[in-house]
């Protein structure tokens, strides 16, 4: 399954969710798009809890199916608890750590900036957005792209920094300074479904 590419703001009506991180889309309508939206039922089955939950958690990362399975069945070869481990594995991508430390003012932006060869991986330049930060590397601007006014705008609008990524603004520069807790992973997703969706 190709990765989804139509309107994001609809999606993320459809799934309840702000996918871009800025709480833009659903402050006018709240509710599902469509002619019966805002009067559409709201209970769902187990099963369609458990989908809800994976396809949020999908969208929000920008990922293909397959991508977003194989590093589920990754994490759980992992010790500690799957579905923990599962969203730390992907808050370590390098298009999300581009967004984590304010270079970038969605996650697709961020992929696009690691797609055209603007950042570099301790000094190296990596152009794969799956690529997994480990704590202790320096995620950088190449010094060809630190005048993007992209990222001049994202890094000056941006007004917090999670504990666990240190950033140098005036270098244009950061790094993972430790894995994740699940208590700073996004509070609106239960791991927990996604888990037992995958284990049917």
């Amino acid at each position: 399954m190709a990765r989804y590419t139509g309107p994001s703001w609809k999606l993320s009506r459809r799934l309840g969710i702000s996918l871009s991180g800025t709480g833009k889309e659903l402050e006018k309508r709240p509710y599902a798009p469509g002619q019966h939206g805002p009067n559409q039922r709201k209970k769902h089955s187990e099963y369609g809890l458990q989908l809800q939950e994976k396809q949020k958690l999908r969208h929000m990362y920008g990922m293909t199916e397959r991508q977003f399975k194989n590093t589920f069945v990754k994490a759980g070869k992992m010790q500690g608890k799957h579905g923990v481990n599962f969203m730390i594995l992907l808050e370590q991508r390098l298009d999300n750590i581009v967004y984590r430390l304010g270079l970038a003012r969605t996650r697709r932006q961020a992929r696009q900036l690691v797609n055209h060869g603007h950042i570099l991986v301790d000094g190296r330049r990596v152009d794969i957005p799956s690529y997994k930060v480990v704590p202790g590397q320096t995620v950088s601007v190449r010094e060809k792209s630190k005048n993007l006014a992209i990222i001049k705008e994202s890094v000056e609008a941006t007004n917090f920094v999670p504990e666990y990524v240190s950033f140098d603004a005036d270098k244009l520069e950061g790094s993972l300074s430790r894995l994740p807790e699940r208590s700073e992973l996004p509070a609106e997703i239960n791991e927990a479904f996604i888990v037992e969706f995958y284990s049917r």
